[in-house]
């Protein structure tokens, strides 16, 4: 069961095949739960069992080829 939830700012996502690639890189971090990404907004929402570290959420959505624009 999540615990915590955090919504991040994300350019770039712009297709169901970006929201795929974004929610599937997220999903590999220890603790996440569930990823849910919004394509209208670029709004990343993350359920995780404990509070994640924004640098390392960064580098993961950077490592994906997206924009990081902080917390929502």
């Amino acid at each position: 069961m999540s615990a915590h939830s955090t919504t991040y700012q994300v350019a770039g996502v712009n297709s169901g095949h970006c929201k795929a690639i974004v929610s599937g890189a997220l999903r590999e971090l220890a603790g996440v739960d569930t990823v849910h990404v919004e394509i209208s907004t670029g709004l990343v929402t993350v359920h995780s069992s404990a509070p994640l570290d924004d640098a390392v959420v960064e580098e993961t959505v950077e490592d994906a080829g997206y924009d990081y624009r902080g917390r929502a």
